[in-house]
């Protein structure tokens, strides 16, 4: 009785459910085009709401073109609103995760500018880089947890790519560049804003970004950037699938709603984050998954929930 008193009051519908009255429940399917056809990204299903985004340029060793940024946006803000997708695990394909920038294809960003004055040249780099920066962004944004998968190498702005994932796995022989000063610029899509609120070591960071030293993944576990380290590529990526997997099982609405409020509260202070996450459960705790999880915890069954 209590149970069905507790329900009435947080969730009329479930309460009526639970009270034996039936109801149709007609869900939103978010997703108007689910067709993920990239020429620089492989996109696959592998289990029931995790899919597999992986970076697609092996005999470029995954370096990053203008088509991998304008692919990058395109499909994680598909993937940010496909009702069959709740968790998405982010590879490289061949024989390292990323080498960067793609060195070739930014001449020919700064030659496109070439016979513009200094203004309008300025003007558009600002634009394009900021159009760059938005496609490791789109993965912050999404509400659905985003887990990297690295192996050998991630160098330049494949740590500016992971800096905005929400946790990374690598194997024992992956290693990271941070190399951008190495070919006289700052890094500037992400590492020098999101890395040092990740690792909480400024000297350490400044060390690293100074001199572009390669660090290995021992030294990035002590230092907070990676959850775990595995011993090979299939080792890793059957670990990620598991962590995945469990993510994907529990109630979208609580996990999304949970990264959000972790997002936010990374860049508020306190008293603004606990204003934010009030205003997210004003509307979540009237959410059916609430119900169900309560519900399958008392009857000691795995909950099972409703596309988001």
């Amino acid at each position: 009785m209590a149970f069905k008193a507790f329900s009435k009051v947080i969730c009329p519908s479930l309460h009526s459910r639970l009270s034996g009255q039936s109801r149709t429940v007609l869900l939103r399917n978010m997703s108007s085009d689910t067709s993920y056809k990239f020429e620089t990204l492989a996109v696959t299903k592998l289990k029931e709401y995790v899919i597999q985004v992986e970076m697609n340029r092996p005999e470029k060793r995954n370096a990053m073109n203008m088509q991998f940024y304008r692919e990058m946006r395109d499909c994680f803000r598909k993937l940010a609103t496909d009702s069959d997708c709740r968790v998405v695990l982010l590879t490289g394909a061949g024989k390292m995760f990323t080498s960067g920038l793609d060195l070739m294809d930014s001449a020919e960003l700064l030659s496109a500018a070439s016979d513009m004055d200094v203004g309008r040249r300025a003007m558009y780099l600002k634009h394009s880089v900021t159009e760059m920066q938005e496609s490791y962004s789109v993965m912050e944004k999404s509400l659905k947890p985003v887990i990297a998968a690295i192996h050998g190498g991630c160098i330049g702005a494949g740590l500016d790519m992971i800096t905005a994932v929400d946790m990374r796995f690598c194997t024992k022989d992956a290693w990271f560049q941070i190399k951008e000063v190495d070919l006289g610029l700052a890094a500037d899509l992400g590492t020098l804003q999101r890395f040092p609120k990740i690792i909480g070591n400024d000297s350490w960071l400044r060390e690293i970004v100074y001199t572009a030293r390669k660090f290995g993944s021992d030294e990035a576990r002590e230092i907070g950037l990676v959850n775990r380290i595995f011993d090979t590529r299939e080792a890793m990526l059957e670990g990620a699938i598991e962590i995945a997997t469990l993510i994907a099982s529990k109630s979208p609405i609580a996990v999304q709603t949970s990264k959000a409020s972790l997002v936010y509260s990374r860049d508020h202070s306190v008293p603004e984050g606990l204003n934010d996450v009030t205003t997210w459960n004003a509307g979540m705790l009237q959410s059916e998954d609430l119900m169900k999880a309560i519900s399958a915890s008392m009857q000691k069954v795995e909950p099972k929930f409703s596309k988001l």
